[in-house]
């Protein structure tokens, strides 16, 4: 008998098991590599940040079309939009980033004479 479930559905429940797949192995991987996945991930463009971001402005103009037709609440359009707007700004501010993680992937850490400079941590914040 097939599944019942639908193939998007089924869809979207593997790319989460995937993610959780993915970041169980990124705990664990070297640097070099750990670094590979988090540039390719947070790429606004065609890393998992973008899908991602494409997906929730999607979920956001297909909610507004119920809302207005009145089968959801603004609300939920409202959110989505939100939630979309939040993700495109993250996306630009690790854009600025891209380029430091691209170059720190593509070392593999061997034949370094001098280990970098650990850095302070400084927290800033800017909106």
């Amino acid at each position: 008998m097939p599944d019942p479930t639908p193939y998007p559905v089924r869809l979207a429940d593997e790319i989460t098991r995937q993610l959780g797949q993915l970041a169980d192995h990124l705990a664990h991987l070297p640097p070099h590599q750990a670094t590979q996945v988090i540039a390719r991930v947070m790429d606004s463009q065609d890393g998992v940040l973008g899908g991602v971001t494409r997906l929730v402005t999607t979920s956001s103009m297909f909610t507004k079309g119920q809302a207005e037709r009145g089968a959801l609440p603004p609300e939920v359009w409202l959110a989505l939009g939100r939630a979309a707007n939040e993700l495109d700004a993250i996306g630009g501010d690790l854009d600025e980033h891209h380029d430091q993680l691209h170059q720190v992937s593509t070392r593999t850490g061997v034949g370094t004479a001098k280990p970098p400079e650990p850095a302070p941590l400084v927290v800033r914040r800017r909106r």
